[in-house]
C-alpha cells in the first residue's frame, strides 16, 4: 500500500454549514491548521486573569504536528489555551499534535479568535465561543489538561473512514489491507484516548456513526460523560497562578480533588487522577493456570446518574506455548454479588512492537455491584474474558477500595448510596 494512502486515512464529511459571527481569521477551516498566539482581551472583560490563547483553526494535516512544534519553539506558552476551530482531518496528525499540546501542559476550548488589534504592543483578541470542533479536532480537544466547551460551541465525531472514499463509501471498493489499516487506527485512537483521560465512550459514539451519515453532536451530557470537558480548576489557584505580580513556583503534581496523578497500583485499589478526572483503579496480572499472559487494569469513574459507574478495561496480553494470543477479546464480564455486568469490547488489535493484543472495554455498571464488592469484609470480583479459543477467570480483591470508594462516591454526588452490604455472593466472593 502507497504512504499516501496512509495519508488519506481522516473521519470524513463535512457538516453543514453553521453561519457564525464575521470575525477575523488566521486560515479558513478547509485551510491547512494555522497557529497564532494572542493575549484574551479586552482586558476589563478577562481581568485578572486574560489568559494566553494560540488558536488553530483549519484542517488537521500530517504535517501538522511539525507546523505546531516550530510555531511552540521559543515561546513561552505556560499555562497557555488552545483555541480549536476545526473540521478534522488527519487521524495521525491528530493523534500527534494531541500528544504535543499534551506534553507541553496546555489547555484547550472550542472557539474562535477576533483580532483587537494590539495593546502596549501585544496583539489582543476576543475569544467567541461560538465555533466548531468537527471528527478528529475533537481527539485534539481531548488532549488538553484542562478543557472546556462553551455552550454555544459543537463537538461533532463520527466514523474513521478512507478519505478518498469518503463521497460514496458504499461504492467504493476496499481490499483487505484497507481494513487491517483502518482497523489500526482505531487501535491507535482508542489508546491514545486513554492515555488523554477521556472516557473511551467517545470512541464509541464516533464508532457508531457510519460515512453516510451526518456527525453525532455531543450533547451537553455526553461532554462530560466522556471527559471531553473537565471540572473548572480551583478559581483561587487559577487566580494566583494568572496574576502578574505572583512568583514564579517550580511546577507540582496536578491535584484533583485532593487525588494526586499517580501510577496504577498492583497492590490495592487506589484513588488516581487521570487528566482532571479522579478515578478507582487497581492493576491485576492476567494469567491462565498459573501461566502470566499479560495484564489489565480496571478504572471506575462517576457515572451520569448516582445509581451507576463508569467503567473501563485496558488489557495487554501476550501469547505463550500454551496460550497463543487470540485474534481478539470478544467479551469482557464482570460479577460480584448478584451483579454481573457486561462490558462493551471496543476495541481488541494486535500490536507487532512488542507483539501484544491491546483491548478496551468499556460500560455502565450499577452501584449496586460496586457497592457489593467494596463492601466490609473480604470480597472479589470475578473478571472474565473470552475468546475464540480462550476463556480467562481473575478473582480480583477489594483491598483498599472499602476504604476509597465513599470518597469516589463522595466526588461523584452519591453520597453512601454505593456503598451498600455485601448480600448472597453465589461463590463470587470469595476471600483474598
Amino acid at each position: 500500500m502507497s504512504r499516501s494512502l496512509v495519508a488519506a486515512l481522516a473521519l470524513g464529511l463535512t457538516a453543514p454549514v453553521l453561519l457564525l459571527p464575521a470575525v477575523a481569521r488566521d486560515a479558513d477551516r478547509t485551510l491547512p491548521m494555522h497557529f497564532s498566539l494572542r493575549l484574551q482581551g479586552p482586558s476589563e472583560a478577562c481581568a485578572p486573569r486574560c489568559r494566553t490563547l494560540i488558536s488553530a483553526t483549519g484542517a488537521i494535516t500530517a504535517d501538522t504536528p511539525q507546523d505546531f512544534k516550530t510555531f511552540a519553539r521559543d515561546r513561552d506558552l505556560t499555562g497557555a489555551t488552545v483555541v480549536l476551530d476545526s473540521d478534522g482531518g488527519s487521524v495521525h496528525g491528530a493523534i500527534a499534535l494531541g500528544r504535543k499540546i499534551r506534553r507541553l501542559g496546555l489547555d484547550t476550548t472550542v472557539g474562535r479568535l477576533a483580532d483587537l488589534g494590539a495593546h502596549r504592543g501585544t496583539p489582543r483578541a476576543r475569544l467567541i465561543p461560538r465555533a466548531e470542533c468537527e471528527s478528529m479536532c475533537a481527539f485534539v480537544l481531548v488532549a488538553g489538561v484542562h478543557r472546556t466547551v462553551p455552550a454555544e460551541a459543537r463537538v461533532l465525531v463520527h466514523q474513521i473512514w478512507l478519505g478518498d472514499r469518503r463521497e460514496d463509501p458504499t461504492a467504493a471498493n476496499y481490499s483487505a489491507e484497507d481494513l487491517v489499516l483502518v482497523q489500526r487506527d482505531i487501535g491507535r485512537l482508542a489508546r491514545y484516548t486513554a492515555d488523554m483521560g477521556a472516557s473511551i465512550e467517545l470512541l464509541d459514539l464516533a464508532l457508531r456513526i457510519p460515512p453516510w451519515e451526518p456527525m453525532h453532536a455531543l450533547t451537553r451530557a455526553e461532554i462530560r460523560r466522556t471527559r471531553v470537558e473537565t471540572p473548572a480548576p480551583d478559581a483561587a489557584a487559577a487566580t494566583v497562578a494568572a496574576s502578574p505580580d505572583a512568583p514564579a513556583a517550580p511546577p507540582l503534581p496536578r491535584m484533583t480533588n485532593g487525588v494526586r496523578a499517580s501510577a496504577i497500583s498492583e497492590q490495592h485499589w487506589a484513588m488516581i487522577d487521570r487528566a482532571g478526572t479522579t478515578m478507582l483503579a487497581r492493576r491485576h496480572p492476567l494469567t491462565i493456570e498459573g501461566e502470566d499472559i499479560g495484564s489489565f487494569d480496571l478504572m471506575v469513574a462517576c457515572g451520569a446518574d448516582g445509581e451507576s459507574y463508569d467503567v473501563s478495561y485496558v488489557e495487554r496480553r501476550h501469547g505463550s506455548v500454551r496460550a497463543p494470543l487470540p485474534r481478539k477479546v470478544g467479551a469482557v464480564t464482570l460479577a460480584a454479588g448478584r451483579s454481573v455486568a457486561r462490558l462493551k469490547v471496543v476495541s481488541s488489535q494486535r500490536r507487532t512492537r512488542p507483539d501484544e493484543l491491546v483491548t478496551y472495554a468499556s460500560g455502565t455498571v450499577p452501584a449496586k455491584l460496586i457497592g457489593a464488592f467494596a463492601g466490609a469484609g473480604k470480597h472479589a470480583m470475578l473478571i472474565a474474558t473470552r475468546s475464540a479459543a480462550t476463556v480467562t477467570a481473575i478473582r480480583l480483591g477489594n483491598t483498599g477500595a472499602r476504604q476509597n470508594l465513599p470518597r469516589l462516591s463522595a466526588i461523584c454526588g452519591k453520597g453512601d448510596r454505593a456503598a451498600l452490604p455485601l448480600r448472597a455472593t453465589h461463590g463470587l466472593a470469595l476471600a483474598n
